[in-house]
């Protein structure tokens, strides 16, 4: 078992917008108006939990126990991307509102060529032997889900959300012994075309980061993103429910598996791991995938197990986090704003950290490279954004998606209604 698990987070080079025309730079020529601070301190967050998770040892080598690094952020990090990408798309399909007609088509078109991008980009770092499991492309594929649902509203998002975050990990499973497993580490475009069975198998439901059970994070966000969360109220609510959704999934696992005799249904459902064994996938999860002797596995919260349980519970850490520091830009925003300012170019410094991780000479001083690429990535982030403003795969991804939409929308109008011109009222009885 490596010392370096499976990785977080990818990226969300969408950009946020609240007035105007929201997602303007997604669905083509509109000015982008403010960002919101507290998204993007979030996305930073998770980006930090990212590269302490992957640069850090996991686990201590002298009680075999995880380390700090690996509680708090494994796991919960790539949630947490997954969820914000999920805002971010609401930001780029209209906010509150979603577009409709030409301009959604345009929007739809641009978030198809903004994940043909991302998955490029990952299918090329596969040609490099990383030492972790590259989330990007398994990012490029959601967004591709995630084509079909821009227009739904809130109330619709979640249940979808719910549906996919309960049902998607039986399938997950099911598929475990029926489809081909983890044969790529990372797949490269070899591998796209030499085996795309196998490497479509593994992106949907038996990699480390499978997309449909990793819908439950983006219909998550998508749905909240289409809220007022510029409003105090929102923000709170995000911030208790979020945390309260989390707690009580938690409790539900605990109460199944140790009360309610999930635990001993693993056990004897298991009989080729012994105890100590069962533990450790308990805290680390699978390699890669959990068992499928027993469905009792899918009650365990594990990270990157992909449970419901897994899945639900992270939901609700993502929004409460994502409360908490939309409350915190209130009253800290120049605290946040280096952090805000990594987190708006997530895509360039996750494939900046993957690059950095490749040599492996991280192992050497751990620590030191933790902090030194968290330090540097926010330096650099800050210069770039006074100087330049988006960071430069998020200017690629803007400019390539700004062309999709805009020859979209020069094919035909915008989808907004025109009024009528104007005429004579009719008299009595004239209709």
């Amino acid at each position: 078992m490596s010392a370096h698990r499976t990785p977080p987070p990818g990226t969300a080079a969408t950009t946020q917008v609240l007035s105007g025309d929201p997602g303007g730079d997604a669905a083509g020529g509109a000015r982008p108006g403010r960002r919101l601070l507290g998204v993007d301190a979030a996305r930073g967050l998770a980006l930090f939990g990212m590269v302490a998770v992957h640069t850090l040892p996991s686990w201590d080598e002298q009680t075999g126990a995880a380390n700090l690094s690996w509680t708090l952020f494994a796991g919960h990090s790539a949630a947490l991307f997954a969820t914000l990408a999920g805002v971010s798309l609401a930001f780029a399909s209209g906010g509150r509102t979603p577009r409709t007609g030409r301009r959604m088509t345009a929007t739809r078109w641009a978030l198809a060529g903004r994940a043909g991008v991302i998955a490029l980009v990952g299918f090329l770092l596969g040609f490099l032997a990383l030492p972790v499991s590259n989330i990007l492309i398994y990012y490029g594929l959601l967004f591709l889900l995630a084509v079909p649902f821009l227009r739904l509203r809130t109330r619709s998002l979640l249940l979808w959300a719910a549906l996919f975050a309960l049902a998607a990990p039986f399938l997950m499973q099911w598929s475990l012994d029926v489809l081909p497993g983890l044969e790529y580490a990372n797949p490269s475009l070899v591998d796209l075309v030499v085996d795309p069975g196998t490497v479509l198998s593994q992106l949907l439901l038996t990699g480390v980061y499978p997309a449909l059970p990793w819908m439950a994070f983006l219909l998550a966000g998508l749905a909240i993103g289409r809220t007022d969360l510029t409003s105090r109220r929102v923000q709170i609510l995000l911030a208790g429910a979020g945390a309260a959704v989390a707690l009580l999934t938690w409790g539900f696992s605990v109460l199944a598996l140790r009360v309610l005799g999930g635990y001993e249904a693993i056990v004897q459902g298991t009989p080729w791991m012994d105890r100590s064994a069962i533990d450790e996938v308990m805290v680390f999860g699978g390699d890669p995938s959990l068992p499928t002797d027993t469905l009792w596995w899918l009650l365990i919260p594990t990270p990157h197990s992909n449970t419901p349980v897994f899945l639900v519970l992270n939901v609700g850490l993502a929004l409460s986090v994502l409360g908490i520091c939309l409350l915190l830009e209130r009253v800290a925003g120049r605290v946040l704003a280096p952090i805000a300012a990594a987190g708006a170019m997530t895509f360039t410094l996750y494939t900046a950290h993957l690059l950095i991780l490749w040599p492996e000479y991280y192992d050497l001083a751990p620590m030191a490279w933790t902090w030194g690429q968290i330090v540097t990535f926010t330096v650099f982030a800050l210069l770039w954004k006074r100087a330049l403003g988006q960071g430069p795969l998020e200017k690629v991804v803007t400019r390539f998606t700004r062309a999709i939409s805009r020859g979209v929308l020069a094919r035909g109008g915008d989808g907004t209604q025109r009024p009528a011109p104007w005429s004579a009222p009719r008299g009595p009885g004239r209709r």
